[in-house]
């Protein structure tokens, strides 16, 4: 049976994209902003494409931060993507700046890249700094493809793997059971779907049993 994986819906991000790469996969992937509906999945994939504050508005508006702390502190898989994994650290300078879901440490800051054009978009080689379930059979500086402004600066031993765009910066990170891509694996042809492969992995040694997450929240 093919492991469910929640796609986070706060109405931003990639959503369908990623939704057909996690079938390629193997995955059984479920569209949803409802914890309820949530509840059945064995990981989530937190998406996102546009601006930090603003998404950080609807999660909360929706009660998606206090829901996603609770699915990490039941040990659930989480991986964001892109905008949705700069969403997974503490705080963020863009747009005059916004408190994150803190789930991994440090700031998000502008990509520092003098002389080159910013948004940060197209093919990047990727270098793994650590070996992990998540960057397990990467090979060494497979491209990724890249869209963005902004990266995280995460604290000592949460750096998985690196690209550079004028300065290097964070391209995997991850404090199992917490993961992200600065780049969209949805978009980074087999390599992408590689990553992604071993995401479902990592929610299939997890577990695929029922959470009862949101009658802890006391919503359900």
């Amino acid at each position: 049976m093919a492991t469910r994986i929640g796609i986070v819906n706060y109405g931003m991000g990639n959503l369908r994209s990623v939704e057909k790469a996690l079938e390629r996969v193997g995955g059984q992937p479920l569209i949803s902003g409802e914890p309820a509906e949530l509840d059945a999945v064995a990981g989530l994939v937190l998406p996102g494409v546009g601006a930090f504050p603003r998404a950080m508005k609807r999660i909360r508006e929706s009660a998606l931060d206090a829901y996603l702390r609770a699915r990490v502190e039941a040990g659930t898989p989480v991986l964001g993507v892109c905008l949705g994994m700069q969403l997974l650290f503490e705080s963020s300078t863009e747009n005059g700046g916004a408190r994150g879901l803190g789930l991994l440490s440090g700031p998000v800051t502008e990509l520092e890249a003098p002389e080159r054009k910013l948004p940060h978009i197209g093919w990047s080689p990727v270098r793994v700094e650590r070996e992990t379930a998540l960057t397990e059979g990467l090979a060494a500086d497979e491209p990724f493809y890249f869209v963005h402004s902004f990266v995280p600066r995460p604290e000592s031993g949460q750096l998985l793997a690196s690209a550079e765009y004028g300065d290097r910066f964070a391209a995997v990170v991850g404090r199992p059971p917490v993961y992200g891509a600065q780049f969209h694996p949805e978009k980074s042809s087999a390599a992408g779907l590689l990553l992604l492969a071993n995401f479902i992995a990592i929610c299939e040694r997890h577990g695929n049993g029922v959470a009862t997450t949101t009658a802890a929240l006391g919503s359900g």
